[in-house]
C-alpha cells in the first residue's frame, strides 16, 4: 500500500511539473510578438515593444491604438520595414546605435516620429546636425619634409574619412617600401613627415637613404589622390596654387562632394 501511494504522489508531481511548465512556456509564448512592417517580419518580446510608454507601438501592444492585421494575423504597420530595425533596435538597446557609413538619417527622423519615440528623435537629429557641421569643416593632409616644410604636398577636403583613407594608403605603401627603416618617417595626426626631400629633374622624390632609395615621386602620389578622390565621388574643386601652370605641379589640392 505505502509503494503504491509513494507512486501515486510521484505521478501527481510529474503532472504538476509538467503543468507548471506549459503554463510557463504557454506564457513565453504570449509574450512574443511578431509585426510585419511593410512586408518585414519582425520577432521580439512584448516587454520591448511596451518600454516606452505613450509610444506607437505601445500603445498598440495595450490596445490603446487600433492596428490591422496581415493574412497570418500578425500586427500590420505600413511603415519602413527596412529603417524598422534601427527602431526596434533602439529599443533593445536603449540609446542609437546605426551601422558606420549610414545616410539616412531624415528618413529616420521621421520614422521615429511616426513611432512616437520622442528620445530616439532627438538623438538622430543631434547627430545628423553633427554630421551636417562635420561635412562642411575642411580638413586636410599635409606630406612634408620634416626639415623644411615648405616642401611638399597638401590635400584638402570636406570629408574626414576621404582624408583618413588617403593618409592610410600612403601609410601603408610608405611602411612596405621601408621595411626595416622606419625612423624614416613620423606620422602625426594630419602631417606626414618623411626625412628627405630631393628635387631632381624627374620631379620631387621623397629619399630616404644615401643610395637615393626612395618612397615615390610626389606626383606619384598627387595622381593616386586624385583617382581615389574620383573613384570615392569627390571632384577636384581647384588648385589651391594655381601660379604652377598645372595640378601636377601645384603644392595643393582641394576635394569636395
Amino acid at each position: 500500500m505505502e509503494r503504491k501511494a509513494t507512486r501515486r504522489e510521484n505521478e501527481c508531481e510529474e503532472q504538476n511539473s509538467n503543468s507548471e511548465g506549459s503554463e510557463q512556456d504557454k506564457d513565453y509564448k504570449t509574450s512574443l510578438i511578431t509585426l510585419n512592417v511593410g512586408g518585414y517580419l519582425y520577432i521580439t518580446q512584448k516587454q520591448t515593444l511596451t518600454k516606452y510608454p505613450d509610444s506607437f507601438l505601445e500603445g498598440i501592444i495595450n490596445g490603446r491604438i487600433m492596428c490591422p492585421f496581415d493574412a497570418d494575423g500578425h500586427y500590420f504597420i505600413d511603415r519602413d520595414g527596412l529603417l524598422f530595425r534601427h527602431i526596434l533596435n533602439f529599443l533593445r538597446n536603449g540609446e542609437l546605435l546605426l551601422p558606420e557609413g549610414f545616410r539616412e538619417n531624415q528618413l529616420l527622423a521621421h520614422e521615429a516620429e511616426f513611432f512616437q519615440l520622442k528620445v530616439l528623435s532627438e538623438a538622430v537629429k543631434s547627430r545628423w546636425e553633427k554630421e551636417q557641421l562635420a561635412s562642411r569643416e575642411t580638413t586636410f593632409l599635409e606630406i612634408t619634409d620634416s626639415h623644411d616644410r615648405s616642401q611638399g604636398l597638401r590635400i584638402f577636403c570636406n570629408a574626414p574619412e576621404f582624408i583618413a583613407k588617403i593618409k592610410s594608403r600612403i601609410v601603408l605603401v610608405s611602411k612596405s617600401r621601408l621595411d626595416g627603416f622606419p625612423e624614416e618617417f613620423s606620422v602625426s595626426s594630419n602631417i606626414i613627415q618623411f626625412k628627405y626631400f630631393i628635387k631632381s629633374e624627374n620631379g620631387t622624390r621623397l629619399v630616404l637613404k644615401e643610395d637615393n632609395t626612395f618612397v615615390c615621386t610626389l606626383e606619384t602620389l598627387k595622381f593616386e589622390a586624385i583617382m581615389m578622390a574620383l573613384k570615392c565621388g569627390f571632384r577636384l574643386l581647384t588648385s589651391l596654387d594655381c601660379s604652377k601652370g598645372s595640378i601636377v605641379h601645384s603644392d595643393a589640392l582641394h576635394f569636395i562632394k
